[in-house]
């Protein structure tokens, strides 16, 4: 089967990885694809804003399957439009892609299908939210409505910082993403992704990882795409993945399908595993970036029949089987991130890393620069290491950063700590 693989991130170069493993793949194209996914298909400059562009290639290059990648396409309906021209694709529709694209959206259809996550409210109208929020005090949480790179969530640990938050959203932060916002209840635990394959009716359990969302060692400063992951997450028991599936997947898919709706795809939820049982912090409608850098490696289900079967309605009879491995990806990125990356400096060394003993290395923010690897993004490369252990996957993973020549790059040096303390 000839596949288009819609991205150019480390999660789409995971992707890559996990889509030549199966033995029904003849052929991989990736748009726009990274030097690394390069080695493992053809890259193909298509405008995938261009819908009627994607189709037309599906069509004269006989694909027989579109994954997309990144939540953007999926919110703008190109999984319509190619189902609509009757080529299959992996992921949900524009309606259902709302479960990402609007946190309002969700938060309204957790609470029609109790669905336990926190109390909120949604504003349109920065004066009720501050409002809002001088009344309940803090620590509370403020978040954009729309798409906003994962940079659109303010855990709020003063009154002060809501209040900025507020006024940073409705002042233009994040564009069209911020003309609404949402207020909701600060949850306490421990924060893991969870991910289950969807193809409208049914669900498959598809694994778990923690990963770190804030820039600097120690959990501090901003919030960012995520700066490291590991897979398997330990607080998701088998006990806990039985209450998430039954109290939180299931009835989001059974919701969905009765407002007319369906979701086929996968469905990342975001969890608070607390006191109370595991809570819904938010749904994406899309893999997480870095949770299927440490999930893909581990699986050993073929990745290209689980996408077929849940873009055609037919998921395979499961469970999903994974290694006993623990994987840890550590993100690499370009110094003044989440701010403002520096792009251009060289980078030397992948190659060292990629022959190093259970090191992965994912490409997420790289271009060619003649025969140099350049930066060109935010979080630029992912080191991903294999172990019996997650104390042997961290070691292996930071082995890979330590090979890599980068004097415009940085990256933690604690991810996996809550793990390793365990």
């Amino acid at each position: 089967m000839k596949v288009l693989l819609i991205g150019s991130g480390g999660r789409e170069h995971a992707m890559a990885l996990a889509l030549r493993r199966s033995a029904r793949l003849e052929h991989l194209f990736i748009a726009p694809g990274n030097p690394g996914t390069s080695l493992l298909g053809d890259n193909v400059q298509i405008d995938v804003t261009d819908h009627q562009a994607v189709v037309d290639f599906c069509r004269v290059m006989g694909v027989g399957l579109v994954v997309v990648g990144p939540e953007a396409p999926l919110v703008a309906g190109l999984v319509d439009d190619l189902e609509n021209a009757g080529i299959p694709a992996f992921g949900p529709s524009k309606a259902a892609a709302q479960l990402e694209g609007s946190k309002g959206f969700t938060k309204d259809l957790c609470r029609e299908f109790h669905i336990p996550t926190g109390d909120y409210q949604r504003f349109s109208d920065r004066d009720a939210a501050l409002a809002y929020v001088r009344q309940l005090g803090a620590p509370i949480v403020v978040k954009a409505d729309g798409l906003a790179a994962g940079k659109g969530v303010i855990v709020a640990m003063s009154l002060s910082d809501a209040e900025a938050a507020i006024d940073m959203i409705f002042g233009g932060a994040f564009g069209a993403a911020g003309a609404e916002v949402v207020v909701e209840e600060f949850l306490e635990g421990e924060e893991a992704s969870f991910f289950a394959i969807c193809d409208g009716t049914r669900a498959l359990a598809f694994g778990a990882a923690q990963d770190h969302k804030r820039v600097l060692d120690g959990d501090l400063g901003p919030n960012t795409g995520g700066m490291g992951a590991y897979s398997p997450a330990p607080v998701m028991t088998d006990e806990v993945v039985a209450q998430v599936m039954a109290q939180i997947i299931e009835p989001t898919l059974k919701g969905m399908a009765a407002r007319g709706t369906p979701f086929k795809g996968v469905l990342f939820a975001g969890l608070m595993i607390g006191p109370q049982g595991p809570q819904l912090i938010e749904f994406n409608a899309r893999f997480g970036d870095p949770e299927t850098q440490v999930l893909l490696p581990r699986l050993q289900t073929d990745f290209l029949d689980l996408l077929l079967g849940a873009a055609t309605g037919h998921l395979p009879n499961g469970p999903v089987r994974f290694s006993d491995e623990t994987a840890l990806t550590v993100v690499m990125a370009a110094k003044g991130y989440p701010d403002q990356p520096e792009r251009g400096t060289e980078i030397r060394g992948v190659e060292r890393a990629e022959g190093l003993p259970g090191v992965i290395v994912t490409h997420a923010g790289t271009a060619k620069d003649g025969q140099r690897l350049i930066a060109n993004g935010g979080r630029v490369l992912n080191l991903t290491g294999l172990g019996a252990s997650v104390v042997e996957a961290q070691s292996r993973a930071y082995a890979g950063v330590d090979a890599i020549d980068w004097p415009g790059g940085f990256c933690r040096r604690d991810i996996g700590w809550r793990a390793v303390k365990r």
